[in-house]
């Protein structure tokens, strides 16, 4: 099988004017900003096809953000936008509240802080990790399958519009690196692309990492979701 490449893609800037955090809850668009970012990744997409590049599978997870931010690069590229449930946005006890230092002081909160390292606040990393690899190694094996027949030189790529902190995890399992990390230091921005590139034979041969609309991060909202 050829070597190919699966492209985990964060959504664009969300509008979220009372900064919650808003994890898998729904009606949460992305921002004129957010707009913008989904346009330049989709001119981004198309310039790299242009050039050669077989980019023939898209995919993102449910939440509006990741649809909305997949749907001008299923334009640009021709491509049908399919679903899957596994990269959607990690579960989190703290979903809809505002996670400020005098909130996570309640005690009530307490006993969702006791254990960072799984975390206990909410989904575990490793589920995370182990969801979305499932759903990259079949996004791999599907782009595989769309590209039979085409020649070219590149191998076959497929996108999955994600959410920071399932692509952060994902990445550090793949980099044999602890789950266990400090939020604020996440090389996951906005529209960025984490880049799985695997091996013939399915081994995972690097992780590549890019911002092309780095260009539109300042100023942007940086609440997480999850």
């Amino acid at each position: 099988m050829p070597q190919s490449t699966v492209h985990l893609l964060r959504h664009g800037e969300v509008h979220n004017p009372d900064r919650v955090l808003y994890g898998r809850l729904p009606e949460f668009h992305l921002s004129e900003l957010g707009r913008e970012m989904a346009q330049m990744l989709a001119d981004h997409f198309a310039e790299r096809a242009a050039r050669g590049a077989r980019i023939v599978y898209l995919a993102a997870s449910p939440l509006v953000r990741a649809q909305e931010t997949a749907a001008p690069t299923a334009e640009a590229l021709g491509l049908e936008l399919h679903t899957d449930s596994r990269i959607i946005e990690a579960e989190n006890y703290f979903q809809g509240m505002q996670v400020t230092k005098a909130e996570l002081r309640k005690p009530k909160h307490w006993p969702h802080l006791v254990n960072p390292f799984r975390p206990s606040w909410g989904e575990p990393y490793k589920a995370q990790a182990a969801r979305v690899m499932s759903a990259v190694e079949d996004a791999r094996l599907r782009a595989i399958e769309l590209a039979a027949g085409d020649y070219g030189t590149d191998g076959p790529e497929a996108i999955m519009v994600s959410h920071q902190l399932p692509i952060w995890a994902t990445r550090l399992s793949a980099e044999g690196r602890p789950l266990w990390h400090d939020p604020r230091k996440r090389e996951c921005t906005l529209t960025s692309i984490t880049s799985l590139v695997f091996d013939d034979d399915g081994s995972l041969l690097r992780v590549e990492y890019s911002e092309p609309a780095a260009v539109l991060l300042p100023g942007a909202a940086s609440t997480p979701g999850a």
